[in-house]
This record gives C-alpha cells, structure tokens and sequence, in this order.
C-alpha cells in the first residue's frame, strides 16, 4: 500500500519507538471548505451572541482513487467524503 499525504504536516506511524513510515507532504493539500449558516443568537450575561451552524462543503485538491494508494488529509476533509474508502487521517500520537 502506498500513502500519498495530502496535509501540510509529516506522517510518523511507529510501530513501539521505532518510525516505520516518516512521509513528507507530497503536494498540495486537499481541503475541505466549510459551510456557516446563522443560527440566531443566545443571550449570556445580558449580551446577544450570535452562533452559527459550520458544516463541510466542498473538497478540492483530493485526486481520484487510485489501486493500492491511501489518501492521507485532515480529519475534516475526510469526514466530507465518507463514501471514499481511500482517504485516511492521522488519529493520536
């Protein structure tokens, strides 16, 4: 299996304290624009406070799949493609 990092950041998996995978950003970073929706207000201590609704709306920079290759991207943008089975995030240390 072959990873391709979409995120800004070094991949490390360990296996116990040893780095067995240590891969750099290849490329542009897939992102997964967000959507705001007004949602009123809430009143704390006297003071309006708007709120908002943020949702995920379109991903760019994720290519099509591809045999034998994982898709390494932020948790957000692969949360906005749950029916690609390719696409992972970094989970822990």
């Amino acid at each position: 299996m072959k990873l391709i990092n979409l995120t800004p950041h070094p991949v490390r998996i360990y296996v116990g304290d040893q780095a067995v995978v240590d891969q750099r950003p290849d490329g542009p970073m897939a992102r997964c624009a967000e959507t705001r929706q007004d949602a009123g207000t809430v009143t704390v201590d006297g003071h309006e406070i708007p709120v908002s609704v943020v949702g995920f709306g379109a991903v760019t920079g994720l290519p099509d799949p591809q045999p034998g290759v994982l898709y390494v991207v932020s948790r957000a943008t692969a949360e906005a493609v749950p029916d690609r089975d390719d696409v992972v995030y970094p989970d822990g240390q």
